[in-house]
């Protein structure tokens, strides 16, 4: 009966998604507008939940089907959307600045980072002390 359904792969679907708006947002032209800023912090996470050190995408909120392995090149795409999410090109950062619960905003976006892309500690420490 279902066997119709099977023309399409949702997960190469899915993975050219995740791509397409991790490169929008990577890389904007001049300002990154909200909602491409909101689809790649999800990509984002999909990209994390999939990660050894990831917390798994919440069951609702995920694709139904869990995603085939992504590729690895994404791990990095993904940290340079993050990283134009939080800037000054970011819509969307530029309202989370004016929400009052903006910073928690901005941690939230920073665990994405560092399970993608961890910090090394000696700097860390560097950091505390200055």
């Amino acid at each position: 009966m279902g066997s119709g359904l099977q023309h399409h792969q949702p997960c190469d679907e899915s993975k050219s998604m995740i791509r397409g708006a991790l490169k929008r947002a990577a890389d904007p032209a001049d300002h990154l507008d909200t909602s491409d800023g909101e689809r790649a912090v999800a990509a984002a996470a999909l990209v994390v939940a999939q990660h050894p050190d990831g917390e798994p995408a919440c069951p609702n909120c995920g694709p139904s089907e869990p995603l085939r392995k992504l590729p690895a090149d994404l791990r990095m795409l993904a940290v340079d959307a993050l990283d134009q999410v939080v800037s000054e090109l970011s819509e969307l950062a530029d309202q989370w600045a004016e929400a009052a619960n903006g910073s928690k905003w901005r941690r939230g976006i920073t665990r994405l980072r560092d399970v993608l892309d961890p910090p090394i500690p000696p700097q860390e420490e560097a950091l505390f002390e200055i």
